[in-house]
């Protein structure tokens, strides 16, 4: 599935899922260009790029922040052309009771999670209607489809993606965008093994039907399909990629 000659924006690209999906499109011929809130992150997900023969840029920046958001496009778009794939990964998470969420988390919550994707998406789609051709996969997450406990202002960040991504999906059918989501069930993630979760136990439980938890990997390889000239007749879809956890 070569994206030879396409430029790449993947949020969050320092780590974990995000770092997956930067050196899968790089591997697919990819320029990529890695935003990421910590700049040795993003460096070092380059570095990997680069010493495997791809093009990559490390841009450190706030992927919730629209000044931020302008800048990493421009310097994007100035060293490695237009954007015509974006992937929306950055995100945090958070374990809270419901009654003890704060306004502020509840609306650090929604600003990384809902409003990035909303800024990179309206600063990135006029190259891809420019272009004609344009390929957007959002992360969201499983809990977006189950719930999850002490998780609300997480499970409902990630609803309003699944829900962006549709809308999104219908107003640019017909300009040769794609937009799609993709829910990760329980996947070993730096970020997974800083939460309060006791990883193994939780993928040997009935949660994972397969008994293991996912890599980053395979949410790198869902999304290297849904970017591809493949995968273009396919928009406003969720791929879930859960390993059996979630099955609409």
């Amino acid at each position: 599935m070569s994206l030879k000659g396409k430029t790449a924006v993947v949020t969050g690209g320092g780590s974990g899922i995000g770092r997956a999906i930067s050196l899968q499109l790089a591997r697919d011929g990819a320029a990529v260009a890695v935003w990421d809130l910590n700049p040795e992150g993003a460096a070092e997900t380059v570095a990997l790029i680069e010493a495997a023969g791809g093009t990559a840029l490390a841009c450190p920046g706030d992927a919730a922040s629209a000044a931020g958001i302008a800048r990493s496009a421009a310097l994007t778009r100035e060293t490695l052309g237009p954007i015509t794939i974006l992937v929306n990964n950055a995100g945090i998470t958070g374990f809270t009771p419901f009654l003890e969420i704060s306004e502020d988390h509840w609306d650090r919550m929604m600003a990384i999670n809902l409003k990035g994707p909303f800024l990179c998406c309206q600063q990135v789609i006029p190259d891809m209607l420019a272009a004609g051709w344009g390929r957007i996969v959002n992360i969201s997450s499983s809990s977006a489809q189950t719930g999850a406990n002490v998780m609300a202002h997480y499970s409902a960040s990630k609803g309003g993606v699944v829900t962006l991504t549709k809308s999104l999906a219908l107003e640019f059918a017909t300009k040769g965008i794609t937009v799609n989501n993709i829910p990760p069930g329980f996947v070993d993630t730096p970020m997974l093994r800083a939460s309060p979760v006791d990883v193994e136990a939780e993928a040997a439980s009935v949660k994972s039907p397969m008994h293991r938890p996912g890599r980053p990997e395979d949410i790198a390889a869902a999304c290297s399909f849904l970017v591809s000239e493949a995968a273009g007749y396919i928009t406003g879809h969720t791929l879930g990629v859960n390993g059996g956890r979630v099955m609409p």
